[in-house]
C-alpha cells in the first residue's frame, strides 16, 4: 500500500463556503474523494493507497500570522511527515492565505515559501527507505469576487496575486524536480465567499490530483 499526505489549508480541511468553520464530510472533501478514486477496483477490504488528510484553516507556506497563531506550514511540516512515514508522496496546496493583505506579499514571495516547504520535504528522509517522498506542488484555485461579505476584507487585493501564482509554482516545481498541477485549470472557488470550494469542485480536484499522481513515478 502506498501512502500520500495531502498538506493544505481550509480547502483541504473541507471548509464549507460562507460557514463559520463548518466542514464537509470525509467523502466530500477532496482527500476523501482521492482515496476513493485511487482505490477503485481494489478487492473489498484492501487498498492500493492510504490518504492522510492534513488541512488546517489559515495555513500559510511559511508565514507566522499575527492574528491566527500556529498556521506556519513550514514550521509544522517535518513533525507531520515523521508522524506518518513512510510516505510515497506529498501533495501540497498552499498559498491562498499567504496572499492576505496583512502579509503584503508578491507572487514571487509566496512561491519562495512553497520552495522552502518542498526543500524541507525533500530533506526529511520520510519516504520509503529514508528517501524523499515524491512531491506534487498544487497551485491553488483563484479567488473570485464574493457575493457576500464573508470572509470580509482580509483578502482585499489578493485576487490578482493568486491569479499570478501558477507560473511561479511551475518554475519552482521544475527546479526542485517535483510534479506540478494548476488547480485553477480545473476548479473554481465558490462565489459565496470567493475562496472555498463547493462539493462538486472537491470531486473535480480529487480526479485531477489522481491523474497528476498517475503521471508521476511512484
Amino acid at each position: 500500500m502506498k501512502t500520500i499526505l495531502c498538506y493544505g489549508d481550509s480547502n483541504t480541511y473541507g471548509y464549507i463556503p460562507g460557514s463559520e468553520s463548518a466542514r464537509y464530510d470525509r467523502k466530500t472533501r477532496w482527500p476523501g474523494a482521492l482515496r476513493r478514486i485511487l482505490n477503485e477496483g481494489c478487492p473489498p477490504g484492501e487498498c492500493a493507497w492510504w490518504v492522510v488528510e492534513e488541512g488546517l484553516n489559515g495555513r500559510t507556506t511559511c508565514r507566522d500570522d499575527p492574528f491566527e497563531p500556529y498556521r506556519n506550514g513550514l514550521a509544522h511540516i517535518v513533525p507531520i511527515l515523521k508522524s506518518h512515514k513512510p510516505l510515497d508522496a506529498v501533495a501540497v496546496m498552499l498559498g491562498t492565505n499567504d496572499a492576505k493583505r496583512r502579509f503584503n506579499p508578491s507572487p514571487f514571495d509566496i512561491a519562495e515559501g512553497m520552495l522552502l516547504l518542498v526543500r524541507a520535504i525533500q530533506h526529511s528522509e520520510t519516504g520509503p527507505g529514508e528517501k524523499p517522498p515524491q512531491i506534487l506542488v498544487i497551485s491553488p484555485p483563484h479567488i473570485v469576487p464574493p457575493t457576500t461579505n464573508v470572509p470580509g476584507d482580509i483578502f482585499d487585493g489578493s485576487l490578482a496575486i493568486v491569479q499570478r501564482l501558477a507560473p511561479y509554482y511551475r518554475k519552482i516545481a521544475r527546479i526542485a524536480g517535483a510534479g506540478f498541477y494548476d488547480a485553477a485549470k480545473t476548479i473554481r472557488s465558490s462565489p459565496v465567499d470567493g475562496v472555498h470550494l463547493e462539493p462538486e469542485e472537491h470531486q473535480k480536484l480529487a480526479a485531477a490530483v489522481a491523474e497528476a499522481l498517475n503521471a508521476m513515478t511512484l
